[in-house]
């Protein structure tokens, strides 16, 4: 995972904070989402209104902490946040920066992987398992 500027060198904004880099974490986290994970967890955050409102709390804290490095003057932060999820690998990244209780649907995807072997010595297991 790294944590990028929100500017490009040129300046151009770079909205999106966290990236997943580690290949056998990338290759898993594009598996949830080829399964239609995604879909699924879109749909629960228009029904559950706690999960809802902890996404949303992500999302502002994602922003503050880039607005903190520099403020790009926009809401975009990433991976469809506070309304959808759009991708998986910013959301997973998002959560193992900032550990377990601060992206609820970072957290959800890291816990569907904790079990799969192609992660051994990957994750700390016993942080994300439910």
């Amino acid at each position: 995972m790294v944590k990028t500027a929100p500017r490009l060198p040129d300046g151009t904004p770079f909205p999106t904070l966290y990236y997943l880099t580690h290949p056998a974490l990338v290759a898993a986290v594009s598996r949830l989402e080829s399964a239609g994970v995604m879909r699924e967890m879109s749909e629960r955050l228009q029904q559950d209104s706690e999960l809802a409102a902890a996404y949303r709390r992500a999302h502002e804290a994602y922003l503050a902490e880039r607005d903190a490095i520099e403020s790009l003057g926009t809401t975009f932060s990433g991976g469809g946040m506070p309304d959808r999820v759009k991708c998986l690998h910013v959301l997973v990244a998002h959560s193992l920066a900032k550990g377990p209780g601060v992206n609820p649907i970072g957290d959800e995807a890291l816990a569907m992987l904790v079990d799969d072997p192609s992660l051994d010595g990957v994750l700390d297991k016993g942080v994300w398992r439910r």
